[in-house]
């Protein structure tokens, strides 16, 4: 009887040489390390300096911006381009959230555990109060230092509607970008970043463009004004959470190896049919 065996078809990773494979590594990271605990203090610096770089960027061109320095466009772009910066060169470590709401929609979809949540979040409101702490000892408690307020003319309820539609398809894009529960790569950057930017562009005279409710609490804890903070606690944690469930109507649920290996490049996490049989005979 002829021993006859299917040939296997190469995934694509089979065809990269080592060191593509080295650097899709560095970019994209081990996911076996992201749930390792024993680097749970690596990836919570990574929150806190990623986040700190963030808001020193948002809250630093605010208040330039108030000072007739630099334009609004420049303002409501630098954030966006910093984004793209901490995702291309940190994510694989922490995920770069930067974002409870992030880090909230990531575990509603079951791809980042509850137990990790609180020290994300602890890191994250750390990270935005150091950087207004440095912005007040370097431009002193002025302009509300880069507080996202209503706009001139605009009421509160309207900054909270353009806060939730705003995190809604911010979210989306990340939670449709993410390798799990990572921002990883240069889709991830180029998707996050560029709807920062573009969100800012227009929706900047309404309420600041926040997106983020640390992005929000830091100016307000250190400048000492939260009259207008619950705008930007419940309307992007509102609209984090209505993303989960778009998610979930466009992707199906999260959780899976698939949602690891599409992100991350290697669409093929599970063997094919092919493959399987190639694989039994290859053991026979």
């Amino acid at each position: 009887m002829t021993d006859e065996r299917v040939p296997r078809v190469p995934s694509g990773l089979d065809l990269l040489s080592p060191r593509a494979r080295q650097l899709l590594a560095l970019e994209f990271g081990l996911k076996a390390e992201f749930d390792d605990p024993r680097f749970e203090w690596r990836r919570l610096f990574s929150e806190l300096l990623g986040t700190f770089l963030l808001v020193l960027v948002a809250a630093g061109g605010a208040i330039m911006h108030a000072r007739g320095q630099i334009t609004l466009a420049a303002a409501v772009v630098a954030p966006g381009l910093m984004v793209m910066a901490i995702i291309l060169f940190m994510g694989a470590v922490s995920g770069a959230h930067l974002n409870p709401g992030v880090s909230l929609a990531f575990a509603l979809r079951e791809d980042f555990p509850w137990r990790r949540l609180p020290g994300y979040i602890v890191a994250q409101l750390i990270g935005a109060t150091l950087a207004c702490l440095f912005l007040d000892a370097l431009f002193g408690n002025g302009h509300h230092l880069g507080a996202t307020l209503p706009g001139a003319g605009y009421h509160g309820w309207q900054a909270l509607l353009i806060e939730f539609v705003l995190t809604l398809g911010l979210v989306s894009v990340i939670l449709g970008t993410a390798s799990a529960a990572q921002n990883v790569g240069a889709i991830a950057a180029l998707g996050v970043g560029g709807y920062i930017a573009l969100a800012g562009l227009w929706a900047a005279p309404v309420s600041g463009a926040s997106m983020n409710p640390v992005r929000s609490f830091g100016p307000a804890l250190v400048s000492g004004d939260f009259d207008s903070y619950w705008a930007y606690l419940a309307g992007p944690l509102a609209g984090a959470v209505i993303a989960v469930g778009f998610a979930f109507i466009l992707r199906g649920r999260g959780g899976d190896p698939i949602s690891y290996a599409a992100g991350s490049g290697a669409l093929r996490e599970t063997p094919t049919p092919t493959e399987t049989a190639s694989r039994q005979s290859e053991r026979a």
